[in-house]
């Protein structure tokens, strides 16, 4: 996207008051320009042919034909950034996994401050997603699952910290998809609202070989247990004697993020030292950079993403720049190298 290019818009939303409402806000911006609206997919489809636009947004719940599906079918044949704008469901999370860049949630129409607030998170998450790669779903699933057995080299003293944002859910999940039940005991700051952060966490507990919360204070790490920080709270790891437990506390933000992944890395950094792997994936922004070089400094061993499968190559990149990353690899890489790392490093 070429400075002083407006980033073209296309609504798709079913209620023409929210439309109007959506197109005014984002309108704002001196940056974007609304070149059209549409009212079902099948509109949708025929204003993406006339104005070509450069992202999306789209409501989950439409006549003729669901936000869901349509993305579903749109991807492989426009390669569009979609931004689901939708009520607190899961159904983003089935939005996400058909290829959507990113989500927001529908406000209390009753709220000015609540509308004011959703319009300045969408303005800023169509200017991420004017940036970002599409991928599509099945790219992220090719990797080769580690077996338990050939994964025999766990110790409870070990930890892994994960920390991701624009793109993250479905890096998150691929990653944990294809890690064994008996992996380290694992931290995860992914920025999410709160509501969101619970249902992403039941979602990978039903669909990994992992236990996977969202994370309360006092939870201890165990092998192959997940602890995802509170879409509003930070979370930082403590050690007590042999173990590591979490807490999790209200704070201003960080780096514009709270959870912020830089918090719970520069506690990993202190508590665990060198028993520690760092993985910094897809997003926006720089928050977790200096965390991760904290990590490496104390003899934590770190990871990158790599561009080419980063939805967006932001936090692994300026990581990347400052001497945080050890080791970049591919999403589908990633399991591989932790996988090395605690073989050889007992």
């Amino acid at each position: 996207m070429h400075v002083g290019k407006k980033i073209r818009v296309l609504i798709v939303d079913d209620s023409a008051l929210f439309r109007e409402v959506l197109s005014r806000g984002i309108s704002t911006d001196p940056y974007i320009e609304v070149v059209a609206k549409a009212v079902d997919p099948f509109d949708a489809r025929d204003k993406i042919l006339e104005f070509h636009p450069d992202v999306m947004t789209c409501d989950v719940e439409m006549p003729k034909m669901n936000g869901i599906e349509f993305i579903r079918r749109l991807l492989p044949q426009y390669q569009l950034p979609v931004i689901v704008v939708s009520t607190v469901s899961e159904a983003v999370f089935d939005a996400m996994s058909a290829g959507a860049v990113d989500f927001v949630t529908k406000p209390n129409k009753q709220s000015p401050e609540d509308i004011e607030s959703f319009i300045n998170h969408l303005i800023a998450k169509i200017k991420i997603a004017a940036t970002a790669k599409i991928a599509m779903p099945k790219d992220f699933y090719k990797m080769k699952t580690i077996a338990r057995e050939e994964f025999n080299v766990c110790s409870t003293n070990k930890i892994i910290a994960i920390g991701a944002s624009t793109g993250g859910t479905e890096a998150i999940h691929a990653l944990l998809s294809n890690l064994p039940n008996n992996i380290p005991g694992i931290v995860i700051v992914q920025h999410i609202p709160p509501v969101f952060s619970a249902m992403f966490a039941q979602r990978l507990n039903n669909s990994t070989n992992l236990k996977v919360k969202e994370a309360q204070t006092g939870d201890f790490l165990e092998p192959g247990n997940v602890l995802i920080a509170p879409g509003d709270m930070h979370m930082r790891v403590k050690k007590v004697g042999d173990k590591y437990k979490v807490e999790c506390f209200q704070g201003d933000k960080v780096n514009g993020h709270c959870p912020s992944v830089d918090v719970l890395f520069e506690s990993v950094a202190k508590e665990c030292g060198g028993n520690a792997i760092g993985v910094i994936l897809t997003g926006m922004g720089y928050d977790g950079a200096k965390g991760l070089l904290s990590m490496r400094r104390r003899g934590a061993r770190t990871i990158g993403q790599d561009e080419k499968s980063s939805i967006v190559y932001g936090m692994p990149k300026v990581a990347y720049n400052i001497g945080a990353v050890e080791k970049q690899a591919s999403l589908d890489g990633i399991p591989r190298v932790i996988f090395s790392i605690l073989k050889y490093n007992k």
